[in-house]
Order: C-alpha cells, then structure tokens, then sequence
C-alpha cells in the first residue's frame, strides 16, 4: 500500500495576489483613503519642492540667457584713507579701448534729490538716486519699459525715466506727471520694469547725460559703467579693467560680475529646497507609520479570514504576500495622489509666476520608488504577524 501524498498547496497568480490585496482594501474605504493621505502629503511636498525648484532654476537660466552673462560692472571703491574713491573722467572710453569689449556705458551719481512735488520735506526723498544716462544704458542692461519712452541721445528736456521702485515710492504708475527733481520740474516719459542685472537702477529717477550736465551740473564724471564683451573672454576682461579704468590705484576700482549674484541667489535656494525636502521626507515616513498602524489594525479584525484561509490550505508565504501586497497597494495609491498633487501644484505656482512648469523626470521615479519602499517597510511586520497565526488560533479568536 503506497503512502499518500501531501497535498501541494495551489499557486497564486500575481493578478490574484493583487486581487486579494485589493479587497481587503474595499472593505474599509475611509480607513484607507486616511492612511493614503498622510503618503500623499509627503510625497506632494517633496515633488513640489523638487518642481518648483526646478521651474524656478528654469527660469533663471531663460533669464540668463537673455540678458547674457557677459555684462560687467565698474564702481569706485575707498582709497586707502577710506574715502569714496572718483572713476577718472576718461575711464569710459579707457574701457572701450579693450580688444574683447563690445560696447560700453555709464551712469552718473548725481547730488540733486527727486520729490512727487516741492512741498516735500527735503529729507523725505524715499532713497531713491539721481542719475545721468548715457541713451545706450537701458539697452546695454537688458531693461525694458513697462510705459512710456527711453531717454534720448541729444538735448532733451528736462525728463526722467523712473525705475520700478522709484516709480512705487513716488506714487507715479504711468508716464506724463511732474516731479521736482534737482529745483526744478521735470516730466516722468517712461516707466521701467524691474531689472534683474542692474537692480540699482530699480531706485533710481534717470537723466539724459546732455540734459544732466545742462540743468543740473553733472561734471560728466561716470560712477558705475557697464561694459560687455566676448562671452569667451569676460574673465580675461574682468582681470584687467580695474588697472585700465584707473592705471594708478586699481585698487580703488570695484568690478563685478551681476549674473553671479543670480547664480548666488539660486545656490541660496538649492540650500532652502534642500531642508524643504527633509521636511517633506519626514512627512513620508510619517504617513508609512500610518500605513503600518493600518495593518497592524486589519491583520488583528481579520483574525477570522486568516484562519479560514488558512484551514483551506492558503500557506503562510501565501498570508504574507497577502498583506505585504496590501501594504504595497495602500502605499501606492497614497503616492499617486501625492504625485497628482505635487504635479498640479508646481503648474500651479509656475503658471502664477509666468515660469516655466519643470517636473524632473527622477523626481517622479523617486517619488515612486519611495513609495514603494515605504509600502514595503510599513507593511513587513503586519504581514509576517498574519503568516505567524495559526488556523485553530486564529478562528478561536
């Protein structure tokens, strides 16, 4: 008489492991969409902190790209003694003679102060400067106007351009008012728009250079210029303007580079993103603990289910992938959402920005893929904790 065999416990598809997965999710619906949440509000954080980064960064580059990185300013610096130091009268065409040098210009500081009218006291002037232009200057610094006209070449009038925030502090938001500037009225012709590279022509009332040195004796004497060259030569440039702009105390001669206090500005925020991320990465591993509070919960009322399942012949591998699956499940449906969510922010906030909308394709991996670990994680010792329960045990509970 031949032994009987043990009987081979049947196998389960993977489309029947997710299944069975999934319906223990069905039955407690809000339970899950809970659980889900707190993965969905990590992974949202961390995507959206990465896309907006990232869209912003794209911004800066276009910025870049248009307004070049080959601008390069000019500014007195202190003499030895720590006095304000003077840029020769000459200096602008010394810079001009340099070989790379493209095209040259320069503004002037003026003592005059500028006020919405006479009756201002003197020291109400809201900071904002005086300056002679050269007509060139609002084209070499990449600025645009949001009203009005440039300054001109010849004599004009007694006219200003107001930068952005001089324009604000004046209560002035469109051309053809007077302001008193230097004794004198003066009419407001145009309007600038916020200028990335030259953010101290933002606070500033500009006029003509003829017109500068006709009303208001400006000696014609540059305080800053602003100079372009060659993209492959701006550090060979760069090395030698201060001896050029004034051969006996180069010292005395500030140059810097504008697109690098951009560049600076964007190494600030990838410091700030990065403790963005941490936060929202504490918020993932947050919500997995709700995940695997969720399943400790569904394995201890399933006592029943798991006994019955088991007292047909369902295997503890097959319990564990049960649950394990669950978990994986849960997780993903939560890091979904998250990714939803983390997407429609960033276009949000791009689209209010007028930015380009980036989403880097490694941060939707990687929200995935931490999603998925974190399923996993969460969901391991629930999962063995089912697979460990014994049938007799578990249907006598």
């Amino acid at each position: 008489m031949s032994a009987p065999t043990r009987p081979v416990p049947a196998r389960l598809a993977p489309a029947d492991v997710v299944r069975v997965g999934a319906a223990g999710l069905r039955t407690r619906p809000l339970r899950i969409v809970l659980s889900a949440l707190g993965i969905a509000i990590g992974i949202a954080a961390m995507l959206a902190v990465v896309g907006i980064s990232a869209s912003s960064r794209a911004e800066l580059d276009r910025t870049l790209r248009a307004l070049g990185t080959n601008l390069l300013t000019v500014a007195p610096g202190n003499t030895l003694a720590g006095a304000q130091a003077k840029l020769p009268p000459e200096s602008t065409a010394m810079v001009r003679r340099i070989g790379p040098v493209q095209s040259v210009t320069a503004t002037g500081r003026l003592a005059a102060k500028v006020y919405r009218n006479e009756h201002i006291p003197a020291g109400q002037n809201g900071s904002i400067s005086v300056l002679a232009a050269r007509a060139d200057l609002l084209e070499h610094v990449g600025a645009r106007l949001t009203a009005g006209r440039r300054l001109t070449e010849g004599a004009d009038g007694p006219t200003v351009v107001l930068g952005a925030g001089a324009a604000l502090r004046l209560g002035i938001g469109s051309p053809g008012p007077r302001v008193w500037l230097g004794g004198r009225w003066f009419s407001v012709v145009g309007i600038l728009a916020p200028i990335p590279l030259a953010p101290e022509l933002d606070s500033a009332a500009l006029v003509g250079w003829p017109a500068a040195q006709r009303l208001l004796d400006f000696d014609g004497s540059p305080t800053t210029i602003y100079t372009r060259t060659t993209d492959a030569s701006v550090e060979q440039v760069r090395a030698v303007l201060a001896a050029t702009v004034n051969p006996q105390a180069p010292n005395e001669v500030k140059v810097s580079r504008p697109s690098d206090a951009l560049s600076a500005a964007r190494a600030a925020g990838n410091t700030l993103n990065g403790m963005l991320l941490g936060l929202g990465a504490v918020a993932l591993i947050v919500g997995g603990v709700g995940v695997a509070n969720t399943m400790v919960i569904s394995v201890l009322e399933r006592r029943a289910e798991i006994g019955l399942r088991r007292a047909l012949g369902a295997t503890r591998g097959q319990i564990r992938l049960q649950f394990l699956c669950e978990s994986l499940l849960l997780a993903t449906l939560g890091g979904g959402a998250g990714v939803l969510f983390g997407s429609i922010a960033t276009a949000g906030y791009a689209w209010y920005r007028t930015w380009p909308a980036v989403i880097p394709g490694w941060a939707l991996m990687g929200g995935l893929a931490a999603t998925i670990t974190v399923g996993a994680v969460a969901g391991l010792y629930p999962a063995a904790a089912a697979a460990r329960l014994a049938p007799t045990e578990a249907l006598t509970r």
